[in-house]
């Protein structure tokens, strides 16, 4: 008698919590995810009082929190939430200013995601929906709440290198740990950040307010000079490296569609900047999916040193993890010791003396 093999147990489902003012809204969240066949709704709420009631009788494994509600906004809702009881939340927002405003902040207090309200609306949208409420499931919320580190101080020499970033789930907390304790005078850096364009100018204007860097959307002609902070603009266009004139790296934008799944994406910042290889160091932080891996092993082929945070660190680890497979990495770090690595790597000039950028390739 031929002995079957035993059937591989099923996945289980996905405990899901609903919280929005909107029934029509519950409804079509409620019909997309049980659709799908990876979920239980097991509760709805119509506002946060309600919400506190259904999370503790259903403990569920994630959150979709809507950000405008009554009795209480979603923003004050989830500080309270990851304070007391820390759980994976997706935000509902709008690209509105206010909306966007909102959204970037719940990001930064430990929300995994953020999706466009709107989008759901579409059949793209609602495809999309499941798999990252299903992927905000997984995240690792002890990775979160990082201890402020103390300022690595100005003065320091530079080598002349850029620093070059990709970051996708859970970045926008990663990279405000990365940049606090940064001088105004510390290395220039290029910022891709998987978000919709108008995430991503509140990004940037936040970014501002907290680093003591300059920190700006990019644009073409941007020159990577120190005490500077690039953000890739999303929307239509990528962001890379347009070349170096007088010893300096400069930036454009690229229109087209998206690479690696994204855009802007990490892979186009990277793969411009393999001819300057040596110029440069990239860092490939928390993220869904592989963007940024590929990218990450030409450069580092190329003889830039990259740098991918460690899974443990990360509230999702698919892009630095995809980076480590394949080699792309020349060394995996926790989070809170990338910022004084970088400064590290990027010191060896005398600080009294002007930097001067390594020569490129080519």
């Amino acid at each position: 008698m031929i002995e079957r093999p035993s059937p591989l147990p099923a996945e289980p489902r996905v405990r899901v919590v609903i919280v929005e003012d909107s029934v029509a809204m519950r409804q079509i969240l409620r019909l997309e995810l049980e659709r799908d066949g990876r979920f239980d709704v097991v509760g709805e709420a119509g506002d946060p009082f309600e919400a506190r009631e259904v999370i503790r009788a259903t403990s569920p494994d994630v959150l979709t929190l809507d950000v405008e509600m009554p009795r209480m906004d979603g923003i004050s809702f989830l500080r309270k939430l990851m304070s007391l009881r820390p759980m994976p939340v997706v935000m509902l927002s709008s690209l509105t200013v206010p909306g966007s405003r909102a959204a970037v902040e719940a990001l930064s207090l430990g929300a995994v995601d953020c999706i466009d309200k709107r989008s759901i609306t579409h059949d793209i949208g609602r495809t999309r929906l499941a798999s990252r409420i299903h992927a905000a499931a997984s995240a690792q919320l002890h990775a979160l709440p990082l201890a402020d580190q103390p300022s690595l101080g100005r003065g320091r020499g530079w080598d002349g290198r850029a620093i070059l970033i990709g970051a996708s789930t859970g970045g926008v907390r990663a990279i405000e740990q990365l940049l606090a304790p940064l001088p105004p005078d510390a290395p220039p850096i290029a910022i891709v950040q998987h978000m919709p364009k108008p995430f991503l100018e509140n990004f940037a204007q936040r970014l501002s307010a907290m680093s003591a860097m300059r920190v700006a959307l990019a644009h073409p002609g941007a020159e990577l000079r120190r005490g500077h902070v690039w953000i890739a603009p999303g929307g239509a266009h990528h962001l890379a490296i347009a070349g170096q004139a007088g010893g300096v790296l400069t930036l454009d934008l690229r229109a087209g569609g998206k690479t690696s799944g994204h855009r802007p994406s990490v892979d186009v910042l990277f793969n411009s900047a393999e001819p300057y290889a040596p110029s440069v160091v990239a860092t490939l932080l928390t993220g869904m999916g592989r963007d940024g891996a590929e990218g990450m092993a030409r450069l580092r082929r190329a003889g830039a040193h990259t740098i991918a945070q460690s899974a443990s660190t990360c509230v999702v680890a698919g892009m630095p993890g995809a980076a480590m497979a394949l080699g792309a990495a020349t060394e995996e770090l926790p989070l809170d010791r990338i910022p004084k690595r970088l400064m590290d790597l990027t010191g060896n000039a005398t600080a009294s003396g002007p930097a001067q950028p390594r020569r490129s390739l080519t």
